[in-house]
């Protein structure tokens, strides 16, 4: 699991993503058609009018820090959000240094922490990237900046509580599951099945910062017993981000620390 998928949900604390249906995980999922349909868009209204409602609107940009809680030590992170058009950016102090990753809608890439730069050139991880980027940045909540599309899987039920499952996916992305609690209809939980086993993301500590409310912490569950990330924001501020910090820096403006 990649620096970069682990950020999703601190980014999808601000939002948001849509399954392989079931019995064909890991397939390539099928294409859905353009835009949301009815029931999609009404659960999408809901949970825009329980985070915030036309707060969403005033956004321009995010900036969040936070930590990874490891056994060996916490790590802190800083990430950077467009929610105009697509950008991200993860800066990562591991023990070994700063890792930097990045995407600008069209391609990703990484400044490793030996000070190397890679440009990703892999149309999966590419895909993956794009999801990522929209989910963090809210894309759901913005029908007419991103082009995505979405339908109702239907309600299911886990732990006493009934969710609303949405199946979305943004043009050139990956698709993603969707919990809303019926209750809230606040965004809990975010299943990527399109790997052999399904990466299971919880949102919860859900808190007002400014003109919306977005969740604090989020928990990820990939396979394996032990894989299991937990993410703590520490702060948010909604500023706007310069383009440029989401496309990979030239040569020159890059320093091996």
């Amino acid at each position: 699991m990649t620096s970069l998928s682990r950020n999703l949900a601190l980014a999808a604390a601000l939002a948001l993503a849509c399954a392989v249906p079931a019995g064909s995980a890991g397939a390539r999922p099928r294409v859905m058609a353009d835009g949301y349909s009815r029931p999609a868009e009404q659960v999408l209204a809901d949970a825009r009018k329980a985070s915030g409602g036309a707060g969403w609107n005033l956004l321009r940009g995010l900036h969040e820090t936070g930590h990874d809680v490891r056994p060996g030590g916490d790590i802190r992170f800083e990430t950077w959000v467009d929610p105009l058009r697509y950008g991200m950016r993860i800066e990562t102090h591991e023990a070994a240094g700063l890792r930097i990753e990045g995407f600008n809608g069209q391609g990703d890439w990484q400044i490793l922490p030996d000070g190397r730069t890679i440009g990703i050139d892999d149309r999966g991880a590419v895909e993956t990237m794009r999801t990522e980027a929209f989910l963090a940045a809210g894309g759901v909540f913005y029908t007419s900046r991103f082009e995505a599309h979405g339908e109702l899987i239907g309600i299911k039920t886990l732990g006493g509580r009934a969710f609303d499952v949405l199946n979305v996916q943004p043009w050139g992305g990956t698709p993603r599951e969707l919990w809303f609690d019926r209750r809230t209809h606040l965004l809990a939980r975010i299943v990527d099945r399109t790997g052999p086993q399904p990466v299971i993301t919880e949102l919860s500590d859900y808190r007002r910062v400014g003109p919306v409310t977005i969740a604090f912490h989020r928990r990820i569950r990939g396979p394996g017993p032990t894989a299991v990330d937990d993410r703590q924001l520490d702060s948010v501020v909604f500023t706007p981000a310069d383009r440029a910090l989401f496309s990979l820096p030239r040569p020159e403006e890059t320093h091996a620390p």
